[in-house]
């Protein structure tokens, strides 16, 4: 086993200028991530400079058998955690061999929205928080959870402390740390209500650049927690009962906002999204009628609502917000499972380009 250890953590720039990539992407299912590496022949640092690759859409739903060659594009580079030295992560996304983005390509009209001048001069930032459940490889239950049944009620163990609180801390540190190594903007992480489940931040972030880091953010929390054997979990209400869903809330601002005067700016943002509930929830994620119930920190699916410090409306603006006058706002409704190109993009056309 040391052998095996020893040659994972070869470093190859003491014998070769070679470098590994490993290419990303997005499967079938919209959720689920893909990877093969190749071998470049020195460092790269600039996207566009690396090669387009293709697989067998066939094998991840994506393409019929007689037809199956998928073309991977190149769109961000990352530090690698795993092999590190010079080596990368690439996030992708998938065309076919005519060009066309794959119906699961969602990266391709998100940057057509943050490539328009509108949405540019305003400068949109985002803050993801991504909730997930760590769930034991044999059961499918939470990490922790004794087998087959429940733990004590929700209370002790957001941001708890102790082993009888704090399950799977280990993977959450590591991925941590992975991702600060990578390059990616995170900015924290905590235990969250329901035991077993965790948050990570990823922001602030620019643009179209959420989205890309919360993928990679999530392809390295996968890849930690196989190492680990333990599954992760990112289904917006994976206990039912009285247990907390898992979401994805997404703070925005643009420069208006962050300016003075911008909470009459920040107004007039949350009015037009009340006006697009219904397109927004369509689009927040699968299952989340599971956890959008008006309890366990939620607004009601079918009603919008907001307020200060609220965490039962669907969208809070923070007590420092309203005491500056200016700031950001916090978009409650997004799923644990949602897509961040979808959910970024979305706020922004609805926000800056949309006219009712």
């Amino acid at each position: 086993m040391s052998v095996l250890v020893d040659l994972q953590n070869l470093n190859l720039g003491d014998i070769t200028e070679k470098v590994i990539a490993e290419y990303i992407w997005i499967g079938g299912s919209g959720m689920d991530l893909r990877s093969k590496a190749r071998t470049l022949s020195g460092p790269v640092s600039d996207p566009v400079t690396l090669p387009r690759w293709n697989y067998d859409g066939s094998s991840t739903g994506q393409a019929s058998g007689e037809d199956s060659e998928v073309i991977l594009y190149p769109q961000a580079i990352f530090r690698d955690p795993f092999r590190r030295g010079n080596n990368i992560l690439v996030m992708c996304d998938a065309y076919t061999p005519g060009g066309e983005p794959l119906p699961t390509n969602k990266r391709f009209n998100a940057a057509k929205i943050f490539s328009r001048s509108e949405v540019a001069a305003a400068e949109p930032w985002y803050g993801i928080e991504q909730e997930y459940t760590l769930l034991q490889k044999s059961t499918n239950w939470p990490l922790g959870w004794p087998a087959g049944g429940f733990p004590g009620p929700q209370g002790p163990y957001y941001c708890g402390v102790g082993a009888d609180k704090a399950f799977g801390r280990d993977i959450v540190d590591a991925h941590y740390k992975a991702c600060l190594y990578a390059g990616i903007n995170i900015s924290g992480i905590n235990a969250e209500v329901m035991p077993g489940q965790w948050e990570f931040q990823v922001g602030p972030a620019v643009g179209i650049s959420a989205g890309d880091e919360v993928w990679v953010a999530r392809y390295i929390l996968e890849r930690i927690a196989e190492m680990a054997g333990v599954v992760v979990s990112f289904d917006p209400k994976p206990v039912k009962g009285d247990w907390n869903g898992a979401g994805a809330h997404t703070n925005y601002s643009t420069k208006a906002m962050r300016d003075s005067g911008g909470y009459a700016v920040i107004k007039k943002a949350i009015e037009k999204l009340s006006l697009r509930h219904k397109e927004h929830i369509s689009s927040y994620g699968e299952g989340n009628e599971r956890r959008l119930t008006g309890r366990h920190e939620t607004a009601d699916i079918n009603t919008f609502t907001w307020g200060v410090a609220n965490r039962g409306a669907s969208v809070r603006v923070g007590r420092d917000t309203d005491k500056e006058g200016r700031g950001y706002f916090e978009d409650r409704r997004p799923a644990s499972n949602m897509d961040p190109y979808v959910v970024t993009s979305m706020i922004a056309e609805t926000t800056i380009l949309w006219q009712p």
